[in-house]
């Protein structure tokens, strides 16, 4: 192959990045809730990481946009506890559906959780935000599929590396 021949590009292998966090006042966990034709959606808060940005500054961004959460005024700082891939099929799309989930946990103050937003900010559907109960959380329809994982948090240290969301393991609503 001559050097002014273009070469063909190799297929990207790029997984997008979402970080996200649980976060807890007491036992309760902070969630997005919408309401779909298949049911409940949950959704922990927070988004994709731009190309241009590290990862606390991206969740740092992404709490603020969706919940008015501003992390500089915390006590804490969030924690990496769980790391998810995920590679499903998602209805309307013949490509898979490719995230890699960073899960933090972070704990709030009480008043820090009265001065959330009561919806999502960053939304059209303007998406209610709830508290659920950690015991609860399992049994929701939750994005990422951490909620196994969310129920032992108080009892016992899970894996790092949850098991991957699969279309055998989690459908879209």
């Amino acid at each position: 192959m001559s050097a002014t021949q273009p070469t063909e590009a190799a297929p990207s292998t790029a997984i997008a990045v979402r970080t996200c966090a649980v976060i807890l006042e007491g036992r309760q966990v902070c969630l997005i809730h919408r309401e779909r034709p298949d049911g409940d959606q949950y959704s922990l808060p927070g988004g994709l990481v731009h190309a241009d940005e590290e990862v606390p500054a991206a969740l740092a961004r992404e709490l603020k946009e969706e919940l008015d959460l501003d992390l500089s005024v915390l006590p804490g700082r969030p924690e990496l506890r769980w790391v998810q891939d995920q590679i499903t099929s998602r209805p309307g799309s013949d490509a898979p559906f490719r995230r890699l989930h960073l899960i933090h946990v972070l704990h709030v103050p009480p008043h820090a959780r009265h001065t959330m937003a009561a919806t999502e900010q960053d939304a059209e559907d303007h998406a209610s935000i709830v508290w659920a109960d950690l015991d609860q959380v399992a049994r929701l329809h939750l994005y990422p599929a951490a909620g196994e994982a969310l129920s032992d948090l108080a009892t016992q240290a899970s894996p790092v590396l949850l098991p991957p969301i699969t279309d055998r393991t989690y459908s879209w609503r």
